[in-house]
């Protein structure tokens, strides 16, 4: 559980969340490329002073997260429904935030559903507040307007330099009686699908986490190893960023034998049956709980 130490370097990542998560908002539009936009996203974090908390993610229609743009990726936004969530680290401080946006014109009731499930989730954000409860407020409000709340997918609580700690914050009443306690730093991010609301795994990952580091084999691995260690370290970090330093046949090489290795995880696109759309923000709960991700505009 994180207490509220570093308040401004908290502050400061929900700040520079909530900015490029604005910047974002501009260039999400029809005919840009999903990996220059990701890639822009991030330029636009590293020249604020923080760095990604982990890769941009832009998944777009039934993929409802995990769905970062890989070396060379070809997708061209056009009718697409995008969920964009973006992370800032600023001296191992969070901002995590997230939004949809509806290029096809056809979904903003799915679009309201995230967005208002994360507006009532957040008044209930206060100490003594039982995170089933925060769940029960996200399914009312998603059902009621005839959507499926994601049952597997939740908000979380973040710690110095790890974006998925204790406590899981629940989009489902799942009658969990642990109680939020004041000064804890959470991310609450409703999900509402057109589908079943239960997410799988598929496809290719270009998501990885570091699980531990130990001696690997060929040489090419054990650099690759070298730099996810000093660069990202606990962060999740993708394959584009390390194919700029060694190229897509090493990258591809060493990150299978890290995998094989037990060393680094992958995180694949995790997909419904559905449309999927997203909301998220960074709290500090509090009898009057603190928005640290809120943007100026909103």
């Amino acid at each position: 559980m994180t207490s509220v130490q570093n308040i401004s370097s908290w502050r400061k990542a929900g700040v520079i969340a909530a900015e490029s998560l604005d910047y974002a908002k501009k260039l999400v539009v029809k005919n840009a490329s999903l990996l220059e936009v990701s890639e822009k996203i991030e330029e636009f974090i590293t020249s604020k002073g923080a760095v990604p908390a982990f890769p941009v993610q832009l998944s777009c229609d039934n993929i409802a997260a995990h769905y970062c743009a890989y070396p060379g990726d070809e997708t061209i936004f056009q009718e697409q429904v995008v969920c964009v969530d973006v992370g800032v680290c600023v001296d191992g401080c969070i901002g995590d935030t997230a939004c949809t946006i509806d290029l096809s014109g056809k979904y903003s009731e799915l679009v309201s559903a995230s967005r208002q499930a994360l507006n009532s989730a957040i008044k209930l954000c206060t100490p003594g507040t039982e995170i089933g409860i925060i769940g029960r407020a996200v399914q009312e409000i998603i059902t009621a307007k005839g959507f499926s709340p994601i049952r597997n997918l939740s908000g979380h609580g973040l710690d110095k330099y790890t974006i998925h700690s204790e406590p899981q914050i629940p989009n489902v009443d799942t009658k969990d009686s642990t109680k939020l306690l004041e000064g804890m730093i959470i991310a609450v991010e409703p999900f509402a699908s057109t589908g079943t609301g239960i997410v799988k795994e598929s496809g290719a990952s270009s998501v990885f986490s570091l699980n531990n580091v130990k001696p690997v084999r060929s040489r090419e691995a054990s650099q690759v190893l070298q730099l996810i260690t000093k660069e990202w370290n606990s962060l999740p970090f993708c394959t584009r960023w390390i194919t700029k330093k060694f190229g897509i046949g090493t990258t591809a090489r060493a990150l299978r034998e890290l995998m094989t290795a037990g060393i680094i995880t992958a995180h694949p696109p995790l997909f419904d049956t559905g449309i999927v759309s997203q909301a998220e923000h960074t709290i500090i709960v509090e009898e009057k709980p603190i928005i640290l991700t809120k943007s100026t505009n909103e």
